[in-house]
């Protein structure tokens, strides 16, 4: 029978071969697109692999917030091992996402994106959700964990501002058809409102408990 390091391995390798897809998939069209001159990446692939990586950025930001519900609902505590992990990519396709901007769309004239972040509220908000994501990223190791105590899960409670953030540069990146953008809002929701409703549970019990 396997022991539950071996499961555990297995599960994170199967994480990494999943969260690494997207970025693998675009990467062979960005190669066809290149070598074969072909139309992989639509009619204008600079936008669509910043439009891609950002999207999976914020899946991958959703996800490692779904981890805690999931773990509370089903009991599997292997699943707090993977929010780490989740969360690193989260920030990998987010960092892709804005190397992309400045590379591919800005063309070298990075200084624009001052003027960009300045006058562009979709560009500002996205941003700011990056640089609010570096200490997150920065301090995941346990090493950190340990020299920040419990300043550490104070630090991070920032991912619920990403995310709020994050929805809101795509919300207001989207012309037109808002249906995703919702979509995913109503997802951050659903996983905020759950974290709000378990934090005033305890709270109600432990009224109760003092009264009793």
């Amino acid at each position: 029978m396997p022991s539950i390091f071996s499961r555990l391995a297995l599960v994170k390798a199967l994480v990494h071969l999943l969260c690494l897809t997207p970025l693998a998939i675009l990467a062979w069209q960005f190669r066809d697109v290149y070598v074969n001159h072909s139309d992989a990446l639509g009619a204008d692939p600079v936008a669509n692999i910043e439009h891609r990586l950002g999207i999976w950025a914020l899946r991958m930001l959703l996800l490692a917030l779904a981890i805690t519900p999931l773990r509370q609902l089903t009991g599997q505590a292997i699943l707090v091992r993977l929010r780490r992990m989740v969360g690193l990519y989260a920030f990998a396709y987010a960092t892709a996402h804005f190397a992309a901007y400045l590379v591919l769309d800005l063309r070298g004239y990075w200084t624009q994106i001052f003027e960009d972040i300045a006058k562009r509220p979709y560009i500002t908000v996205g941003f700011v959700a990056w640089l609010l994501l570096v200490p997150l990223a920065v301090t995941s190791t346990q090493g950190w964990i340990r020299r920040l105590g419990r300043r550490w899960g104070l630090l991070h409670r920032l991912v619920y501002a990403i995310g709020i953030l994050a929805v809101l540069h795509f919300w207001w990146l989207v012309k037109s058809d808002l249906r995703e953008p919702a979509l995913y809002a109503g997802i951050l929701a659903a996983l905020l409102g759950w974290r709000l409703w378990r934090a005033m549970s305890r709270r109600r019990a432990a009224a109760v408990s003092a009264l009793n």
